[in-house]
């Protein structure tokens, strides 16, 4: 027996706004059952004693000390800025 239905599939392509064929249909209800039983066999594994995890290595981030320091000397800032004024980048002006 399927384990999905040609209406289901119609239903989600729906959802999904995709048009889809009669034959089109019928292929993915096919492939998906396919797919299902394939997904199924994961429960035939003993899975006791295993923690769950979202990652199959121990990921940590390495960050660094927050610490504030000196920035760039304004002049080497401005040196390729199209145009700048007093220490500024001057830009179009965008309001009237």
């Amino acid at each position: 027996m399927s384990r999905i239905q040609e209406e289901q599939v119609k239903h989600a392509a729906n959802l999904a706004r995709l048009a889809i064929t009669e034959e089109e249909a019928k292929m993915f209800t096919e492939q998906l059952d396919k797919i299902i039983t394939f997904a199924e066999q994961l429960n035939e594994l003993d899975t006791t004693g295993v923690e769950p995890t979202t990652h199959v290595l121990d990921i940590k981030n390495v960050l660094r000390e927050d610490k504030s320091s000196e920035g760039l000397p304004i002049e080497d800032v401005l040196k390729n800025a199209p145009d700048h004024e007093d220490g500024h980048f001057r830009v179009p002006s965008i309001i009237e």
